[in-house]
């Protein structure tokens, strides 16, 4: 560009910069028409990739109804009123009713130990003057605090011995009431002098009467219920206070033994009786552990309902031994439920969960919850075939409103025409119409009386192209009763509904993508065009403002000649 006086119309009084401007405004025009066309092309190309996703949104629908498994799948419920026992029918499970009577539900067997495994409070004497409250063996371990005993409060604190309660009675009392214990029975008695024994009250604080199993009986003697002593589950085995001892383990105290077959390891000095238990459960045995605080014992029982065995084994001296476990324990057989389907032959199953390995019903599983007679209905899951047929006509809906509104002409009231920005598309305007065709046609070939939506109260909603239910109990029956007849109009291959309408909807999808892909081909070559003619502009501005430039600066010259010679000739003047 030249260089020189470049401030517009200084020398000149011309503003050639703004003449330039508009220059430039007009020779632009091309470029504006080419950009205000690629406006519409993007506002074209948005609402085509929003049908894209609709017409994806009608595909899945589509499967949804070409999937034989949704007219295959089954509702199955109990017609009692209370107690109802829950079913399941799997897809294609025989439409029919079942009536089962279950006279026996399956129970699980269970090996009781021995009880009072645990030792005595004081095996070897009478005397409890050695035993502190806070650390007899007891199966409820007794809270400080006080007890009543014939109106009287008794304080009991943790550090007290036995036979410090005992004397705590007796002073209460002023020596009504007296306590002892005797080894022989593991008991408690407490006896008066003067009459009955009245334990207890509403205000005591502490449980020992009941950690010591003592009860009212209206007489003057009052003797613990059951031995005291019991296993401590939380101590380790060795501290545990068993009443057998253990002498089948090595010398660090490792021992074993196998439930079912299978091998649980233990140590004496480390584990107690409630992580042996963990352990047993964690098992592959198939077996639950627990340990019965009020008659001090274990109890195996198998985690499956049914006649089947426990089988346990260990060395002589071993946990299992001490725990009461082996040896002379109550083993209980399993029951197997026992029922009947349809007034038929008995039937066993070892669980309560009644499936076709029991009953010979394909799909159908009744869980039995009570010794009953019951039926349970299968029907066909008209729910889940109503919500796909709703999404269908929702979706299908979407695509009408869509294009209705995309490539409409409206005239106003003064007579004004307004298209939408697909107006022009002609190619859409025929999906549209080709969808309704499609959706009002029938499907040949059909076994049954169903061949059209309309056969199943579905119709278009007057003036519009788009689909309602417009017969609510006939689609309902068509569901219900003649599910293989609608199965057959939506899922048959190739020339069912739901395949003729997915093989349209794949090619208008096709031919979807294809526009948007022309559309961008074109706003590409816009951009070129619009480049270009930016290029050509920047250029012809240049010349035109160096043009101009040299202009003023030529001025800007002649001017100050012109000064110059006035100078001169008022000087000759003069």
């Amino acid at each position: 560009m030249a260089t020189g006086l470049q401030v517009a119309g200084l020398a000149s009084n011309f503003d050639w910069k703004s003449f330039v401007d508009q220059i430039m405004t007009l020779e632009r025009a091309p470029a504006d028409r080419l950009e205000a066309e690629k406006a519409v092309n993007n506002q074209k190309a948005n609402l085509l990739g929003s049908l894209t996703t609709k017409l994806s949104a009608l595909q899945d629908a589509i499967e949804a109804l070409k999937a034989g498994s949704l007219f295959g799948k089954r509702s199955a419920s109990s017609t009692a009123a209370t107690n109802a026992w829950s079913a399941i029918a799997a897809v294609n499970t025989a439409v029919s009713s079942y009536k089962l009577a279950v006279t026996q539900l399956a129970t699980s067997a269970e090996l009781k130990g021995a009880t009072n495994v645990g030792s005595a409070l004081n095996p070897v004497s009478n005397d409890v003057s050695g035993l502190t409250v806070a650390n007899l063996p007891l199966s409820q371990p007794v809270t400080a605090g006080d007890f009543s005993i014939n109106g009287k409060k008794v304080t009991v604190a943790l550090t007290d011995s036995l036979q410090d309660v005992f004397t705590n009675i007796a002073t209460a009392t002023g020596g009504d009431v007296t306590g002892s214990y005797d080894r022989t029975t593991d008991r408690i008695t407490l006896t008066s002098t003067s009459g009955s024994v009245m334990l207890g009250a509403a205000n005591d604080t502490s449980n020992f009467l009941r950690s010591m199993k003592l009860g009212n009986n209206g007489g003057g003697t009052v003797t613990s219920s059951a031995s005291l002593g019991s296993v401590k589950p939380g101590a380790t085995i060795a501290t545990a206070n068993l009443a057998t001892p253990i002498t089948a383990v090595d010398g660090s105290g490792n021992g074993t033994f196998t439930i079912n077959g299978v091998s649980i390891t233990y140590n004496v000095n480390t584990d107690t009786v409630n992580s042996v238990m963990t352990k047993i459960n964690e098992s592959t045995a198939g077996v639950t552990a627990s340990y019965d605080g009020l008659n001090d014992r274990m109890v195996l029982s198998n985690k499956s309902t049914g006649d089947l065995g426990i089988s346990v084994s260990e060395a002589a001296g071993g946990l299992l031994g001490s725990l009461g476990l082996s040896g002379g324990t109550a083993f209980t057989r399993g029951k197997n439920a026992e029922f009947t389907l349809n007034g038929g032959a008995v039937l066993t199953s070892q669980s309560n969960t009644l499936d076709s390995t029991s009953h010979g019903v394909a799909g159908l599983t009744v869980t039995a919850t009570s010794i009953d007679t019951q039926t349970i209905n299968v029907a066909p899951d008209t729910s889940a075939m109503r919500t796909k047929i709703d999404a269908f006509i929702k979706d299908y809906n979407s695509i009408q409103q869509f294009l209705d509104a995309n490539t409409k002409v409206s005239t106003d009231s003064k007579g004004k025409v307004s298209s939408a920005v697909l107006a022009s598309n002609r190619e859409i305007q025929d999906w549209g119409r080709s969808l309704r065709t499609l959706a009002f046609g029938a499907v040949s070939g059909l076994p049954g009386s169903i061949d059209r939506l309309n056969d199943l109260g579905i119709d278009f909603t007057p003036g519009t192209s788009e689909l309602q239910v417009k017969d609510e109990g006939k689609l309902s029956s068509a569901l219900s009763n003649s599910t293989s007849e609608v199965e057959a109009f939506f899922t048959t291959a190739t020339t069912g509904f739901a395949a003729k309408l997915d093989a349209f909807v794949t090619k208008i999808s096709d031919q979807n993508v294809d526009q948007v892909k022309r559309i961008n081909s074109s706003n590409t070559s816009i951009d070129e065009q619009v480049a270009a003619i930016e290029r050509h502009l920047a250029q012809q501005r240049s010349l035109l403002e160096s043009a101009f430039i040299q202009m003023e600066n030529a001025q800007s010259k002649i001017k100050q000649q012109q000064s110059a010679l006035d100078g001169m000739l008022a000087k000759s003047s003069s």
